[in-house]
């Protein structure tokens, strides 16, 4: 399971200065840097030369660096990639991706960076299990708006056999995968509301559209102290039942096997993961 924290990644266009400056002082795990749909078609050069700046300038401590470029058959995503090859960031997210032939084209432009990929396509929901597989590919990001306007959809449940789909793909492959945006940056319930069920169904973290949306997702997505205290309780029970020679141990009423523990040291990883990067 993944463990560096990933629980924010925040949208920042990549055509506002001020914004990406403000960027470097927020307590998001992930800055999704973009060039695609928060930039108008005249403003993607300048956007880019833009973007390219800031990157060189650096300053974005332990954050994640992943810059959303342009779909490669656009008039601009080659050039998006290619200024992405030349400045510092962790990786590059590939909008609509399809199928493996689409990370086969960005892989052959960006020898060596990670690359993730959108899901927010019928396409690429048939494909997912194809697309987690590729080896170039680090992790996955729901774009479950798109996903809704070419379903006819209306409603998050209707979206949920497509998600599915994605975190099986993603887990069956150890992919990080980011469950998609909450439109209403205005409402904090719902909003909540919606990291909780995210993470309840397995994702590692959410994408944002606001700054203020960044600690419900950090809290959401982080182990609670409840939990942490459980999987210490769950590992210290099975370890004195293996002393004894016994299989299974019991903490608050319920088995404890060998599984649990697995999962109650993934939690102590991630906590500490995500305490080491608050630390920076």
């Amino acid at each position: 399971m993944v463990t560096r924290p990933c629980r924010s990644a925040l949208y920042i266009p990549g055509s506002k200065p001020r914004a990406l400056d403000k960027a470097r002082g927020l307590p998001a795990d992930a800055i999704l840097f973009d060039l695609e749909d928060a930039v108008a078609p005249d403003e993607k050069p300048a956007a880019r030369d833009t973007l390219a700046a800031e990157l060189r300038a650096g300053g974005y401590g332990a954050r994640l660096r992943i810059v959303r470029i342009n779909a490669l058959e656009t008039p601009w995503g080659a050039e998006d990639a290619a200024m992405a090859a030349a400045t510092p960031c962790d990786a590059v997210l590939l909008p609509k991706v399809g199928s493996p032939a689409d990370l086969d084209a960005a892989a052959a432009l960006l020898p060596g960076i990670a690359l993730w990929a959108m899901m927010e396509t019928p396409r690429g929901i048939q494909n997912a299990p194809a697309i987690a597989a590729h080896p170039a590919l680090a992790g996955m990001v729901m774009g479950t708006n798109d996903l809704a306007k070419d379903l006819g959809s209306r409603t998050r449940a209707a979206l949920m056999t497509a998600l599915q789909i994605c975190l099986l793909a993603a887990r069956a492959e150890r992919r990080v995968i980011l469950d998609g945006v909450y439109n209403a940056f205005r409402d904090p319930e719902g909003l909540a509301a919606e990291c909780a069920a995210g993470r309840d169904m397995g994702f590692d973290g959410k994408t944002l559209i606001h700054p203020d949306q960044i600690a419900a997702a950090n809290a959401a997505f982080a182990p609670s102290p409840e939990e942490v205290d459980l999987a210490r309780r769950q590992i210290a029970a099975w370890q004195a039942a293996q002393a004894q020679g016994q299989g299974v141990a019991v903490v608050d009423g319920r088995i404890v096997e060998n599984l649990h523990i697995v999962t109650a040291r993934a939690t102590l990883a991630r906590a500490e993961a995500i305490t080491a990067l608050e630390a920076i």
